[in-house]
């Protein structure tokens, strides 16, 4: 008999369980619809709007309007007024439906910025001077991919970052090891800029290692394979 009331106890414990998760699923699907269905007024574009277009006269030509967007498809800082944007321009192309939002509007002199040195998102740029005969000569150009190295004399040859986008390069510049002496530029003194989109941490890699070593660069394609390891010393030069 004991062991009767035990297991209807224990099944009418696990009943109560089982309702008490059917309530909660019920109560999240309807958040879910809830948020679906749940919609905010926010700036979009009916017609492209290009970069350099005034906001002010986008919205007068009826390019701007509000819609209504549900909670699941808001973008962050999506702009619910005009009163935010108003005096700016677009930096870059805007689509019909897209969403408006302040990352993408700036002043006059920063779209040849954005234009010319496009950043890709969540990157940052930044120029790596390179020895002239260590940038694959000319036929590195913006958008091709390099792999960066670091080179530490007597000590070893590493590979400091496995693949990063090349945004622009600059012509050769002379950069003598001693300032001070007025003398004759050599190829071996000659250095070139190549600016490339990294990481915040790459960038940080790449500053350390410019104070103590060389970095030169090797151009890649989409079948290089190029993975940090423990480079090439004088102890593993010829395994």
């Amino acid at each position: 008999m004991d062991r009767r009331r035990l297991l209807l106890v224990v099944a009418a414990v696990i009943a109560t369980c089982g309702v008490a998760l059917v309530f909660v699923y019920a109560q999240g699907a309807d958040a879910r619809a809830a948020e679906q269905y749940d919609t905010v007024e926010v700036l979009t574009a009916t017609e492209r709007i290009l970069p350099g277009e005034s906001i002010d006269d986008a919205i007068e030509v009826g390019k701007v309007r509000l819609s209504d967007v549900t909670r699941a498809q808001l973008l962050p800082d999506a702009s619910t007024s005009a009163a935010d944007l108003r005096g700016t321009v677009a930096l870059t192309t805007l689509y019909p439906g897209e969403q408006l939002i302040p990352l993408k509007f700036g002043g006059a002199d920063d779209v040849e910025a954005a234009a010319s040195l496009p950043i890709p998102e969540d990157k940052l740029a930044i120029s790596i001077a390179v020895e002239d005969a260590a940038r694959v000569g000319d036929f590195i150009r913006p958008g091709a991919e390099v792999a960066v190295f670091l080179t530490q004399p007597t000590e070893s040859t590493r590979t400091l970052l496995g693949r990063v986008t090349v945004l622009a390069f600059g012509a050769s510049t002379a950069v003598p090891t001693d300032p001070a002496a007025q003398t004759e530029v050599r190829n071996d003194d000659l250095r070139s800029l190549l600016t490339v989109a990294v990481t915040q941490r790459e960038a940080e890699k790449v500053r350390f290692a410019e104070s103590v070593g060389a970095l030169s660069v090797a151009l890649l394609n989409d079948g290089s394979k190029v993975k940090p390891d423990e480079g090439v010393t004088d102890a593993n030069l010829f395994d």
